[in-house]
């Protein structure tokens, strides 16, 4: 990316903590832009912003439960108030972990379905509200392949990012009119804290069966990931809209399926 791409740009970033968001923020403050970071953990933002400001970036971060409207409400009124205007939002909030269908309890698809589909729409709807009187903005939701593929073991994740993927669409051939683009990135498998954690990439051997069936024969580096995101809200990908940009390696074009992972 040239220099200072971003400088002056507003940047919301949920998920914005830790693994992809922590780097997409890095990043994009590296890239001048005011970077917002959201998280329920106010720990996990910490050390983010910590790591921006040590770099001598903008940043401020806030406390938020996507899944609650007041707290997002909360959150782009804060933005607002503090920096003027809402530049991008990147949707990278997101919970997932391995089970079986007939297994996954009311709780369990939830937990999910509420961050992943309903925490979108929350910060689309509110933050969308200002890019349209602005005239202008850049919106990136962070889904899956298997949104369209589908894969054993996530049927919460792949059901809520799917409906993202039906939002993404959506917004971008509504708002394309007030200017505003709206875009998502599939991502392959990624080490990163939430995957270790939630779908067993914790392990050498783990990560070994998930890169064999990737035709690249690696997983994604959350960099490398990053870097994409910061292109497709840049101006450079001022003619992209209602897109869905695939950087997995591959692997959806096998099946992208979780069914070892589940077995093992």
């Amino acid at each position: 990316m040239e220099s200072k791409t971003f400088k002056n740009k507003v940047a919301i970033v949920t998920g914005g903590g830790t693994g992809l968001g922590r780097e997409m923020s890095l990043k994009l403050a590296k890239e001048g832009a005011i970077v917002v970071i959201a998280s329920r953990n106010m720990e996990n933002l910490q050390g983010t912003a910590k790591l921006i400001g040590d770099e001598g970036g903008t940043v401020l971060a806030v406390p938020t439960d996507v899944r609650d409207h007041a707290q997002v409400e909360a959150l782009v009124k804060t933005t607002i108030d503090k920096f003027g205007r809402i530049d991008i939002l990147i949707n990278n909030a997101a919970g997932n972990f391995l089970v079986p269908s007939e297994k996954l309890t009311p709780n369990g698809w939830n937990a999910v379905v509420r961050i992943v589909l309903d925490g979108t729409w929350f910060c689309s709807s509110l933050a969308g509200k200002q890019m349209i009187e602005q005239g202008e903005g850049c919106i990136l939701n962070i889904i899956a392949t298997y949104a369209w593929t589908g894969s054993p073991g996530v049927v919460h994740s792949a059901s809520a990012k799917a409906g993202v993927l039906a939002m993404t669409r959506t917004l971008a051939a509504e708002w394309g009119q007030y200017g505003i683009r709206v875009n998502a990135l599939a991502p392959g498998a990624m080490v990163t804290e939430g995957a270790s954690k939630n779908l067993k990439f914790d392990s050498e051997q783990a990560q070994k069966v998930i890169a064999k069936n990737v035709p690249l024969k690696r997983l994604a580096s959350v960099d490398e990931i990053a870097e994409l995101a910061l292109f497709l809200c840049s101006p450079k990908a001022a003619y992209i809209t209602g897109d869905v940009m695939t950087a997995d390696g591959g692997a959806w074009l096998k099946g992208n399926s979780f069914l070892d992972m589940l077995n093992g």
